[in-house]
């Protein structure tokens, strides 16, 4: 108790010390006192015992139990110090201006229901593979560039932030989403170009992969080619005027328009090493899923939800359309086997970002069938045919059932 009284007076009095910084030594302390009672137990009954098979077995039982507790004890306290520092370093960053700043964002959709153009840092979906979010300190983050390049770069954070720096909004999603589905979200990221990191890096002839390895080993593969194309690739610091979230990868992630994220968008990453498809199949490729998965163009209702029930008269619908990296040039709605009608679309800064949609109808009494499908800037229809989410995306036109009372 001594100790631990000791423990919490270093902790609360260090500079810039949070509300929780005496949690760690008061949990250890707390595990400690139940390790010491259960051991004394144990003493008095191998005692009692005379050291008899029975007692000396309990005693190892125990001994194993207890030092198990202790270890979590441990591993635990460790994870709160550390979940604090770096909640404090992502609090005192102050994000480097952008040398481009975004277009404005365009009149939006006024249909109550439609997702919002920019989803918020706290709605945006998260999908991987982390249990707990890593925490990694920004003072201590390097990015290592390597493998068949002629010019193998490291860059600290404070590089990092040196680095020209741009803001896109970027609409990324999930190759897990289903039709009509929510693993799908549009931020304003702040980054540098990767393009101008693999110049610097100057890859290898045949060097038709970049592999992005996060600090806790997970890995995921890029076409070069796509990264040096012209569009939008990031290396981003920053998601909608803040600091990374740590469960959106803090410090450093990568965002790339067009590919889903699971080839493309690497929380966070510490390393990138060109490579070939060849060579190496990152960790969901080797699980069977696509090695290159550009993302499927698609549309949802997000208004009226599926089994909403509606007055006769005028109803309208509204949802998303997304075809990243190409554009939504149409979005045609069909009531029950009505001939299909299009519907209105709000502004889009870019290709890179969905676009939202709204329909007005003239709604009878009855049980209704909605559907919607997107049309690209090229031209290409979104495909009727489903399909499941493995292993490049799922297709199929969103439908909604209603009833109009």
């Amino acid at each position: 108790m001594v100790f631990a009284a000791i423990g919490v007076a270093a902790a609360v009095t260090r500079p810039g010390a949070g509300v929780l910084a005496w949690l760690p030594t008061v949990t250890g302390a707390a595990l400690a006192i139940v390790v010491l009672h259960r051991l004394h137990a144990l003493a008095g009954a191998i005692e009692s015992a005379d050291l008899d098979p029975d007692g000396r077995r309990r005693f190892l039982r125990g001994l194993g139990l207890t030092a198990g507790v202790a270890v979590a004890g441990g591993v635990v306290g460790r994870w709160l110090t550390e979940r604090q520092a770096v909640a404090k370093a992502r609090d005192n960053v102050v994000l480097p201006p952008a040398r481009q700043s975004p277009p404005a964002v365009p009149a939006t959709a006024r249909v109550p229901g439609v997702t919002p153009y920019v989803s918020s840092n706290a709605d945006f979906y998260r999908i991987d593979t982390a249990l707990y979010p890593p925490q990694v300190d920004p003072s201590t983050w390097e990015l290592r560039i390597h493998g068949m390049v002629r010019n193998p770069i490291t860059i600290t954070w404070e590089q990092l932030l040196r680095r020209p720096m741009i803001e896109r909004h970027v609409t990324l999603a999930c190759v897990s989403n289903e039709v009509g589905g929510d693993l799908i979200g549009n931020a304003l990221w702040l980054g540098t170009p990767i393009r101008e990191l693999l110049d610097e890096a100057d890859p290898l002839p045949g060097a038709d992969q970049v592999i992005q390895r996060s600090v806790d080993g997970w890995t995921c593969g890029t076409p070069t080619a796509v990264l040096r194309d012209g569009r939008d690739a990031l290396l981003t610091i920053g998601m909608n005027g803040q600091p990374l979230p740590v469960e959106h990868g803090f410090p450093v992630r990568m965002v790339v328009p067009g590919l889903y994220g699971y080839v493309s968008a690497c929380k966070w990453i510490t390393e990138i090493e060109l490579s070939r498809f060849d060579d190496f199949d990152a960790y969901w490729a080797r699980r069977g899923w696509s090695a290159q998965g550009p993302i499927k163009t698609q549309s949802r209702i997000d208004t009226p939800r599926d089994g909403a029930a509606r007055p006769a008269g005028t109803v309208v619908a509204g949802g998303v359309a997304w075809a990243q990296h190409t554009g939504i040039a149409k979005v045609e709605v069909q009531v029950d086997d009505e001939p299909w009608a299009e519907a209105t679309l709000a502004g889009t800064v870019s290709a890179d970002t969905w676009r939202q949609w709204s329909y007005s109808w003239t709604a009878t009494p009855g049980v209704h069938r909605l559907r919607v499908r997107a049309t690209d800037r090229r031209g290409r229809t979104q495909t009727s045919i489903p399909a499941p989410p493995d292993p490049d995306g799922a297709t199929g036109w969103h439908a909604v059932t209603i009833l109009v009372k």
